[in-house]
């Protein structure tokens, strides 16, 4: 039996345990899995007995480029992407499984973006994942992030984006929301109205109302405030939890050796939906 653990900020409410174990199980194997929060002040401290004490462990926000000076090779998209979400401990081995989450994740949905124009908010581990995937895919890509150093650094390795010194209020096919904002401890306060004077949504209605499709990486809450207000505005919305299945299946299969296929995540993530 696999020992597992997902590792992030605060992983208290994460929905990674429950997955884990239920692919696992889909897939006739069986493990355990931990979730572990660790302060990001202590990262480099913990890390260390956190490797040594798991077979495997996904890792989440704000650890995904923090974990690949710990490990001995980067594989699949995790050398492209610069951050990690899949790790083998004894192996010292760093993927990156976002990019297959996101795609499918917006296939599942009915969301096409081949040739369409796409807003991603956030330049994180996550969000350049997206960006190097809806380059990809063909999308005219924009991104905004108030690291203007960060946006800068994911540019010079995927130009083929334009990188935004603001959020413009301006048309866009789909808006993906790849920051933190929006997540467990900032439901129920009072919504903000820009990203720059809150941590409730990102952008306020006035980009919503322009957009065709909002996507948020967020899972929980299901709904999250960017996701209320475009809902609101009658726009095609998709949450960011089959992602996150998505991408623990992909991860599943690499810790189990196995070949993933398409097929088979969109059934299992029906199933789960569905237990």
């Amino acid at each position: 039996m696999m020992k597992l653990a997902v590792i992030g900020k605060d992983v208290s409410q994460s929905q990674s345990p429950q997955m884990h174990r239920f692919i696992f199980n889909a897939l006739g194997e069986t493990c355990s899995y931990d979730a572990v929060s660790i302060p990001p002040e202590r990262f480099g401290e913990k890390i260390g007995d956190v490797l040594a004490a798991y077979d495997a462990i996904n890792v989440t926000i704000p650890f995904k480029e923090e974990m690949i000076p710990y490990l001995r090779e980067l594989r699949g998209d995790a050398p492209v992407f610069g951050a990690v979400n899949t790790v083998l401990c004894r192996e010292s081995v760093g993927y990156n499984t976002d990019g297959f989450g996101f795609l499918l994740m917006l296939a599942n949905a009915g969301v096409s973006v081949g040739g369409k124009k796409a807003l991603v908010l956030g330049a994180g581990g996550a969000g350049r994942s997206c960006i190097k995937k809806l380059l990809d895919a063909g999308a005219e890509t924009y991104a905004y992030e108030r690291d203007r150093e960060r946006l800068a650094a994911v540019h010079a390795e995927f130009p083929a984006f334009t990188p935004l010194e603001r959020v413009p209020f301006a048309p866009f096919d789909v808006v993906v929301n790849c920051t933190g904002i929006g997540m467990h401890k900032t439901v129920g306060r009072t919504p903000s109205v820009a990203w720059e004077n809150g941590e409730i949504s990102p952008v306020d209605e006035r980009l919503l109302r322009a957009c065709g499709t909002a996507v948020d990486l967020i899972y929980v809450p299901s709904q999250s405030e960017f996701l209320r207000i475009a809902d609101s505005l009658g726009k095609k919305t998709v949450n960011g939890a089959s992602m996150l299945f998505y991408q623990a299946y992909m991860a599943d299969c690499i810790y189990l050796g196995r070949e993933p296929s398409d097929g088979e995540a969109k059934r299992l993530w029906k199933k789960y939906r569905e237990a």
